[in-house]
């Protein structure tokens, strides 16, 4: 690796593979889109704004140099909201970004405040922004580490706009770009994300694929890939490649238990049903080191006694993924339905059997 700092992560375990000056400080050009993208996909989700609705540019994008990312819209010249966030995203035009911005936030400021609470909403505690492009600035900073989180709430919180990222071209006003992820064009697996380039920030790139999962029929499993302070583009495709080639050569992913898999049965005292089915509500994985696979051995522990009344989603325990003795993972169990109190004479009768379970 020739970049400042890296990491790579399995998106669908949430783990990080490997990594390199994680948390060191970086400044983000371009990928600093991949937060306005989220807000801008927020707002869509909420109403709040409309792909087919019409924007009238304001005079700050007359402001876009010559030598920055463009869409090539006019000030004052009507353009819609897809053909502003195509340009955002494929193109990385910062023009498009601003009218966005304006168009959501009411002002660059105001936009870029709630790029800031947003950053603390998803735990982003070494990010500020100062900005919706990316343009060099002392206080607009992140990390990797921030960047691969990021990036992740994005794949899996809005997968419908995510399927932008993908996307090899737009033209816009005749003028045809294209997309400068040029991992899209070596690996089809490849579906995003951001690529992102000043003379200060270096060459970067957050490249994610997706790939069939050995074992878990219909099942991708996703790698994703940061990368930043590259000396060239070529080193910033090269490492990303080499990367997520890790990430899947290196590595298994493993699903646990299925969603909404019965893991066990426990006892259940004072309900009017003496068993409780107990599981997960959706896939569970964790990613492992190749040939650790059969080694895995799950351990379940309960919160006993179980007492009615317990509600469908209710936490009851936790699974221990172990391996060779060593803890590797842990997440939470609960109940799969309800389970009511029993009539009083049934609780008495429970409550007097548990005094003697106790002792």
């Amino acid at each position: 690796m020739t970049a400042k700092a890296w990491t790579i992560v399995d998106v669908t375990s949430g783990q990080v593979l490997a990594a390199g000056d994680p948390d060191a400080r970086v400044e983000p050009a371009s990928l600093t889109k991949i937060m306005t993208s989220y807000l801008i996909f927020e707002a869509l989700r909420d109403k709040r704004i409309s792909m087919d609705q019409t924007v009238i540019p304001g005079e700050s994008v007359r402001k876009v140099g010559r030598d920055e990312s463009r869409t090539f819209i006019e000030a004052g010249k009507p353009v819609s909201v897809h053909d502003l966030v195509y340009g955002m995203i494929i193109q990385s035009g910062n023009d498009a970004s601003i009218a966005l911005a304006e168009l959501v936030g009411g002002s660059q400021p105001g936009f870029v405040e709630l790029m800031n609470r947003a950053a603390q909403r998803m735990g982003l505690k070494n990010t500020h922004y100062t900005n919706v492009d990316g343009l060099t600035d002392p206080q607009h900073y992140t990390t990797v580490a921030d960047i691969a989180a990021l990036s992740t709430h994005m794949i899996q919180d809005f997968p419908e706009y995510y399927k932008i990222y993908s996307e090899k071209s737009f033209t816009y006003n005749n003028i045809r770009q294209p997309n400068r992820n040029r991992l899209l064009y070596l690996d089809p697996t490849v579906d995003g994300l951001k690529t992102g380039h000043t003379k200060e920030a270096g060459y970067c790139l957050v490249s994610t694929a997706s790939r069939p999962m050995p074992g878990a029929p219909g099942v991708n499993r996703r790698v994703l890939s940061v990368v930043v302070g590259e000396p060239t583009e070529r080193a910033r495709v090269q490492d990303s490649l080499s990367a997520l080639n890790y990430g899947y050569q290196n590595f298994d992913t493993l699903r646990v238990y299925g969603a909404n898999q019965v893991v066990a049965t426990p006892k259940v005292w004072k309900g009017k049903e003496s068993e409780l089915k107990i599981g997960v509500k959706k896939d569970t994985f964790i990613t492992v080191p190749k040939g650790m696979a059969d080694k895995i051995k799950p351990q379940l522990e309960l919160r006993e006694p179980l007492i009615a009344p317990l509600a469908n989603g209710a936490p009851v325990g936790t699974v221990k993924v172990m391996a060779d003795g060593k803890q590797l993972a842990e997440f939470p169990v609960v109940a799969l339905a309800d389970v009511p109190q029993a009539s009083f004479i049934g609780r008495a009768w429970d409550a007097l059997r548990l005094m003697f379970v106790k002792k």
